[in-house]
């Protein structure tokens, strides 16, 4: 997979999708990984799976008391363009939702880069797993950057859907970057009481109601729903800081399971090579 870098700043502004409120960040060149700079209170936050906060609805990283939330739609799209390194500078506590997928960022990104040298990638060398009742997420050996995800739900408008994919930027801007994040209309109060989803709105998510979707353009692909979940994943297992080589699957996962599956990656050296 083809490494880049970022020749220029880029600028983004919106709203955080749980907090509701308006946030602009600067995507710009970086030397040592992904680091979040909080503008507005001056602390920094690497991207970083040991620096995972918080998986409710949300990946969120925290550093030395600086925490930034929402992060995995942004990662997705510097992950699949190969920006491992950039500094993203942010006026507030959650990354903008911008329309609920990462195509805003692929847009920003795209010509804003540059090619860069290959750097080092982690190879997974035997399977891994982490399991929560019926729900699974695994790293297997494999020659190449696959994510096979199933989802399983009960609304009728999802219901289970699979899909496999080789990572490629392109292929990613074209067949995963749209797909937009997603919930159901019957759980927005509780969500709100929660302090989730303040900012949600149907120009920013999928609204699902049983067997159809509250949002009058309709879906973007007809499975829509495990596409966002593959974005996830990508930006989830981003935090590892290195491309990994191998095959991702998962079966009802989430954000929490990534979490567990990378933590149980790095658990034991001989999971993995360090590859040039």
């Amino acid at each position: 997979m083809e490494a880049h870098r970022l020749r220029e700043p880029i600028e983004l502004k919106g709203v955080g999708v749980h907090s509701g409120a308006g946030v602009s960040l600067v995507v710009g060149p970086g030397e040592d990984g992904i680091v979040f700079r909080r503008a507005d209170t001056g602390g920094t936050v690497r991207a970083d799976w040991r620096n995972v906060a918080a998986t409710r609805l949300q990946t969120v990283v925290q550093e030395n008391g600086a925490a930034v939330k929402t992060i995995e739609h942004l990662m997705s799209a510097l992950a699949a363009f190969g920006v491992r390194d950039a500094t993203v500078s942010i006026d507030g506590p959650e990354v903008p939702i911008m329309d609920g997928s990462a195509a805003p960022f692929v847009e920003a990104i795209r010509p804003a880069i540059e090619p860069a040298p290959a750097g080092e990638a982690i190879r997974v060398m035997r399977p891994v797993a982490v399991r929560s009742r019926d729900a699974f997420a695994a790293f297997l050996p494999f020659d190449g950057r696959r994510f096979d995800v199933c989802i399983d739900f009960p609304d009728a408008i999802i219901g289970v859907q699979r899909l496999a994919f080789d990572l490629t930027a392109e292929g990613f801007a074209r067949e995963i970057a749209p797909a937009r994040t997603f919930g159901r209309l019957r759980d927005v109060e509780m969500l709100h009481r929660k302090g989730f989803a303040k900012g949600a709105s149907l120009e920013n998510a999928v609204a699902v109601d049983g067997a159809t979707v509250a949002n009058p353009e309709g879906l973007r692909f007809p499975d829509e729903f495990v596409r966002h979940k593959l974005l996830d994943a990508i930006g989830d297992t981003a935090l590892a800081g290195k491309p990994i080589l191998g095959l991702y699957r998962s079966h009802k996962g989430g954000h929490r399971l990534n979490y567990e599956l990378l933590r149980a990656l790095f658990a034991d050296a001989e999971n993995v090579q360090i590859v040039a």
